[in-house]
């Protein structure tokens, strides 16, 4: 009998949800804006703002200049605690993907909090690791909002050469630290999705051959992503995506697990309503915390590999706009449409230029908003009778144009800034070589859908409005 009540006791033990599953998640998710760091808003911060934010860390951090872009700017390394097991963490190795630098500077003050809530979380990372981070280790590419560094070159293809600075440093402190557990933070397009939905987050535990064989140290990698996935799942339903595992002889992440660090790469890529990334940068916020925990705690060990390759694996494919049944030109098709980032020359802000990205049969196509079309008859905006003085003469022009006459683009004649433009018009600084009519890849045309010939939607700029009431 005692046997038999010690059986159903390990019974419900397995059976029964563990209540403190996905608890820190949902706390660190409900607490998040308490430790946002306020100085950075955007994706688009420079060099100095990340290091006026480094520069006055102080206990618990140590902060350590570990190396210098090709323009001389410097790379610094934050570390937090007295453990035994090493954890490094490097952001921005492409200089336009910092959603994850944004949560770094989120933890930094998590970190330092003396809120009680959360003390046994941060005494659980401190006492049992030692983390370091590089927030931004392409600083010239940050500077320039670009991919690569300033001469050209892909850092994460410099594995091997180290021909690049920032590449070099990533290396030395690798080396030095001997770190057993790494972390790759990356940015990925906005159109990558799941099949219907965006790829908001996406994991991989690199290969470290071309065979991509699993041995303890990438298992111990796609244990852990299979432990948080299960636990962010609820943040982002069907939106967590796994990357693909191709063997990449040059790439960081792939060296580093062939070096022995267990490895990790996250990949921000899109979210409704997010193109600046700051609910994706909380996702990332708690994800990070939760695999510092997992790390300090080993709760990861049992999670099963069958969960990560269950995770479905990145696909392209998604729009951000698709108007479905488009009765135009003499036949019906869908009609997709994706935007362009136009920068400023400090390209720390930009303006959204629409293009057709796909036409035809789109049934099996996603995008982050659609609208079905079938009922209108859709027509080609009008360009306005006279052109335009100047920018200010654009943004003074009433919506009624719009809206009564189907005036959807005018010309400027003298200096004007499509940042200030009206979103229902679209300006051009001459007379257009071709109209704003045509429906072909790439053309940006301006579009009124019409029902018993009143105008209920325009399109400009590959964004579809609805007509005030």
């Amino acid at each position: 009998m005692r046997c038999s009540l010690i059986s159903i006791f390990i019974l419900l033990i397995i059976v029964l949800p563990n209540p403190s599953f996905g608890q820190t998640a949902n706390a660190l998710h409900s607490s998040y804006t308490d430790y946002r760091h306020e100085l950075i808003k955007h994706r688009r911060f420079k060099h100095k703002d990340v290091m006026e934010i480094v520069s006055s860390l102080a206990s618990p951090f140590t902060v350590n200049s570990v190396g210098k872009s090709l323009e001389g700017r410097e790379i610094k390394m934050v570390s937090f605690g007295e453990g035994s097991v090493s954890v490094l963490l490097w952001s921005q190795m492409h200089g336009n993907e910092s959603t994850a630098t944004m949560a770094l500077m989120d933890m930094f003050n998590f970190l330092q909090a003396e809120d009680p809530e959360f003390q046994d979380l941060r005494d659980r990372i401190s006492n049992n690791l030692t983390v370091h981070f590089i927030p931004m280790l392409n600083p010239d590419g940050a500077q320039r909002f670009q991919r690569r560094n300033m001469q050209g070159i892909d850092i994460n293809r410099d594995a091997l050469r180290l021909q690049t600075p920032e590449g070099r440093t990533l290396k030395v402190v690798r080396d030095s630290l001997d770190a057993d557990w790494g972390f790759n933070l990356h940015d990925q397009s906005r159109y990558t999705s799941t099949g219907t939905k965006p790829a908001t987050i996406s994991v991989l535990a690199p290969a470290y051959n071309y065979p991509r064989e699993i041995n303890e140290i990438r298992g111990d990698a796609i244990s852990l992503i299979a432990y948080l996935s299960e636990q962010i799942a609820q943040f982002l339903p069907e939106q967590i995506g796994r990357y693909g595992d191709a063997f990449e002889p040059r790439a960081f992440g792939d060296n580093i697990q062939k070096w022995g660090t267990r490895t990790i790469l996250v990949e921000s890529g899109g979210y409704q309503a997010d193109r600046e990334k700051q609910y994706i940068r909380q996702v990332n916020f708690v994800l990070l915390l939760l695999a510092l925990e997992s790390i300090a705690t080993r709760s990861f060990v049992e999670a099963p590999h069958e969960t990560y390759f269950a995770i479905p694996p990145n696909r392209g494919g998604l729009h951000d706009l698709i108007l479905r049944n488009v009765k135009y030109e003499g036949i019906v098709r869908d009609v997709a449409f994706r935007y362009q980032e136009l920068e400023n020359e400090q390209r720390d802000n930009y303006y959204l230029k629409g293009q057709v990205s796909d036409l035809g049969d789109l049934s099996t196509s996603s995008s982050y908003e659609e609208f079905d079309a079938a009922g209108y008859a859709v027509e080609a905006g009008k360009f306005g009778a006279e052109p335009l003085a100047n920018g200010s003469a654009a943004a003074a022009i009433s919506g009624d144009l719009t809206w009564k006459q189907g005036h959807t683009d005018f010309v400027v004649l003298g200096d004007y800034s499509p940042f200030t433009a009206p979103a229902t018009i679209r300006l051009h600084s001459s007379t257009p070589k071709t109209t704003n009519q045509s429906l072909a890849i790439g053309s940006n045309p301006s579009l009124l859908l019409k029902r018993n010939g009143r105008i209920e939607y325009i399109l400009v700029n590959g964004h579809l409005l609805k007509r005030p009431k």
